[in-house]
């Protein structure tokens, strides 16, 4: 599924258009598939649609949902901001069929467009389409004013006559908004939302995703998107880098779960996590490895933090590293690079906290283990380590990284660190932490999330996950996926703990860097969507979304 500019859409519809498919055959399957998807959320037979309707080719596309609504079983109403209808070949077929209208400028008072809205099921915004940049004024300003006053008023919550006080209130059936390709004062590029836009609950837009769906405040008016197929051929797409994930895809790409598999089978990760004021992300990111079916999971906290992670994860095995006051330690790389070649994938980072002995650590490890400590560290004795013993320790290489939370941080904090990571190691970032990573301003990371991560990305090296609403997964060739999942449910404590986990499984199982960030990713936003569905968008906790991991896959695999 492509996301495009509206240069880019409006470059590839003439294209459809110099092959064969017009203009005028687009917009009737635009309207179709408009159509459609209301019939197929909400149901068209017996609903009472108003479609509000603009000037232009949103506005033409409005009148062709309206009349493939009427032949669905709907009762339709046209209210008609402005349009010009001389030589208008949809306006005339709507009236054909009899559809009633309401001109705008016959209702000056606005009367009859409450009356309209005070009776519907579904409202149909066709008013701006995805050309129009400027502030929303004037009558189109008041019309969008009443619509957003009348719809608010609706989703009003009442008392019903007989309800128990203990249960509060019950609410009313809303009007379901529906836009037609944006929300009218949406910005499809940037997306920029006009104060007077009226909020989304589905949107359907044709032929692909624009920008501004999932570029913020402006995705947060989309609600459910929906890509309705105008019939644009596929290879007109070719050139479009920009994506988003589908369930198809991802599906496609989960690693094959053979009847005589073992755990070896299904690879060893090994998460390096943990401090001592932060037991649950070592708990909350090694059990979500085990989660997503890796075969065996190998767990090294700090020691002092291992009898409270160990009575909670029973699944994983331990490695216990040495610590300082509760923190990794420089000692800690020795006993890590002894054991790290047995694994498939290496996570670092959540938990760590950045007390100066673990910055230490982190540097030494990545450095290939030279300069590791030869003494004493609070809370684990070791032997004196051999110089033959320390040259081979020097010569051990990492296996595929995943570098998360306080690791990235402390990766910050080194020169040229992206130098000494694995080629394409997975980062996981939020725009925070990437912020410290580019040596910027987190707001200039949020205004261009998808052009940061794809820059950055490209310069490092390496796979970046940039967190967040509509989490951006960006890979050194140049592809970029966004992912369709924009959640409060998944604003909690942890969230990137599981993140990590399912990542870093992903890839022990063999999946390359790029597809392990974006199927581990995908997983953890469609558990999300689980979680909020089973309790609601507040008290979600980062457990609940490690414990929906193993049903997105099923409902994966059974899609």
């Amino acid at each position: 599924m492509k996301i495009v500019s509206t240069e880019e859409m409006r470059r590839i519809e003439t294209a459809a258009d110099a092959g064969g498919l017009s203009f005028e055959q687009m917009m009737e399957n635009a309207g179709r598939a408009v159509a459609e998807a209301i019939d197929e959320w909400i149901g068209a037979e017996n609903s009472h649609v108003v479609v509000l309707v603009g000037p232009g080719n949103n506005g033409g596309d409005g009148l062709v949902v309206a009349r493939h609504l009427l032949e669905m079983g709907a009762t339709v109403d046209l209210y008609v901001w402005k349009r010009k209808t001389k030589g208008d070949e949809n306006w005339t077929l709507a009236q054909d069929r009899h559809i009633p209208v309401t001109l705008m400028a016959d209702d000056a008072e606005l009367q009859k467009l409450r009356e309209l809205l005070a009776e519907t099921d579904v409202v149909v915004d066709a008013l701006l389409g995805t050309g129009v940049t400027r502030p929303i004024g004037g009558d189109l300003k008041r019309l969008l004013a009443e619509a957003r006053g009348m719809i608010d008023r609706r989703r009003q919550p009442v008392d019903e006559a007989l309800v128990a006080p203990a249960e509060g209130f019950s609410q009313t059936n809303p009007p379901i908004v529906v836009a037609l390709d944006v929300p009218s004062g949406l910005n499809s590029d940037t997306g920029a939302l006009d104060p007077q836009a009226l909020p989304a609950d589905v949107t359907v837009t044709l032929a692909a995703a624009k920008r501004g769906h999932v570029l913020f405040p402006g995705a947060g008016a989309v609600g459910k998107l929906v890509v309705g197929d105008i019939g644009i051929p596929v290879d007109l797409y070719a050139d479009i880098a920009l994506e988003m994930a589908t369930p198809a895809q991802i599906a496609s790409l989960l690693p094959a779960r053979p009847a005589g598999a073992h755990k070896g089978t299904f690879g060893k990760a090994l998460v390096v996590a943990g401090s001592v004021n932060y037991t649950g992300a070592a708990y909350l990111a090694a059990g979500s490895a085990t989660r997503v079916g890796t075969g065996l999971v190998t767990l090294a906290p700090p020691q002092a933090i291992y009898p409270i992670v160990a009575a909670r994860l029973v699944e994983a095995t331990y490695l216990l590293l040495p610590h300082d006051m509760g923190v990794l330690a420089p000692g800690a790389v020795k006993v890590l690079l002894e054991k790290v070649e047995d694994y498939d994938a290496l996570l670092l980072g959540p938990g760590f906290g950045q007390e100066k002995p673990t910055e230490e650590f982190l540097s030494q490890l990545l450095g290939g283990g030279q300069k590791a400590a030869r003494h004493r560290r609070l809370g684990f004795a070791r032997e004196e380590a051999t110089e033959e013993r320390e040259a081979a320790l020097e010569g051990i290489k990492l296996p595929p990284l995943v570098v998360d939370a306080d690791g990235l941080n402390l990766l910050a904090k080194l020169e040229d660190w992206w130098r000494q990571l694995p080629p394409e190691t997975i980062l996981t970032p939020h725009p925070g932490e990437m912020a410290r990573l580019v040596s910027c301003e987190t707001q200039e990371v949020q205004g261009d999330r998808i052009g940061c991560a794809t820059e950055m990305a490209v310069k490092w090296g390496h796979v970046v996950v940039l967190k967040g609403a509509h989490t951006v997964v960006a890979g050194p060739d140049g592809r970029i996926v966004v992912l369709p999942f924009a959640n409060p449910a998944m604003a909690t404590a942890g969230s990137g703990d599981v993140l990590a986990g399912a990542i870093v499984g992903m890839r022990a199982q063999g999946l390359p860097s790029f597809e392990a960030a974006l199927v581990g990713a995908y997983l953890h936003g469609l558990a999300g969507e689980l979680a909020r569905d089973s309790l609601g968008d507040a008290g979600v906790v980062a457990g609940d979304l490690m414990g929906m991991l193993p049903l997105t896959i099923r409902r994966l695999r059974e899609s």
